[in-house]
């Protein structure tokens, strides 16, 4: 039977009631994202709470709310959120996130994502772990849409998604006035296409966009020294 939770330096998550359940991709866009000199955080389709719990950590000053859909997730969340040691400084919404309120427009400094992202993909037969995977519930541009207005004018975007849809991705944000500021293309070895992409977006224009490659092994379950310093604060292991 799989671990129902996973233990991190300063917190512990349980994931056995949740759909998507702890991994590398949460991690990544958690410890990457630009969270420093943010006051209100928002972490959209949260799941477990990962996220939001790593940038809870991250920035001390931060107020974070994590959205979810799903139910079963928020509840989990919640609990995650209750045992850690920032939970005066977080709350858990369960949210439609296309249904945001009027109130929350322009409210977030940063808002991170580890959104649904298999278009036209083969399904699985549980509807909880297809709403958390597939893009059926929100799509890009809905998403995008959304994040441009709970963005502050100042704020950060940052997501990650599969490499081959970065392109798509940025043309979409273009047309929502999000601009890319940062690239990350994350790859399993350095020898090895990327499988995954790291991106950060603002509503100002941005005229160069910093880009870098991230390898996250260099053997099998032998980590990079940049991999390492990413994900220091967080892997008990490492």
């Amino acid at each position: 039977m799989p671990n129902p939770f996973f233990q991190f330096k300063q917190f512990v998550v349980f994931h056995d009631k949740c759909a998507m359940k702890v991994g590398t991709d949460g991690v990544l866009v958690g410890a990457w994202a630009q969270v420093e000199r943010t006051s209100r955080i928002l972490d959209i389709g949260t799941g477990s709470g990962l996220i939001a719990l790593m940038l809870a950590q991250r920035n001390p000053q931060a107020f974070v709310t994590a959205v979810d859909i799903d139910e079963a997730a928020v509840e989990q969340a919640r609990e995650n959120v209750a045992r850690s040691p920032w939970a005066d400084r977080m709350e858990v919404t369960q949210l439609d996130i296309r249904q945001a309120p009027e109130e929350w427009k322009g409210r977030f400094d940063a808002i991170v994502s580890n959104p649904p992202y298999f278009v036209e993909s083969v399904k699985c037969p549980q509807a909880q772990r297809n709403t958390a995977r597939h893009t059926d519930a929100l799509d890009f541009e809905a998403l995008l849409a959304k994040v441009a207005f709970l963005l502050s004018d100042e704020g950060c975007f940052s997501v990650i998604l599969p490499a081959q849809a970065a392109s798509d991705f940025v043309a979409l944000a273009l047309k929502e006035g999000l601009s890319l500021s940062r690239q990350t293309w994350v790859h399993s070895r350095a020898e090895l296409p990327p499988k995954r992409v790291l991106m950060a977006f603002v509503k100002s224009s941005c005229l160069q966009t910093e880009i870098r490659h991230l390898a996250i092994e260099t053997t099998h379950h032998v980590y990079t020294p940049e991999f390492k310093e990413l994900v220091k604060s967080f892997y008990l292991a490492l």
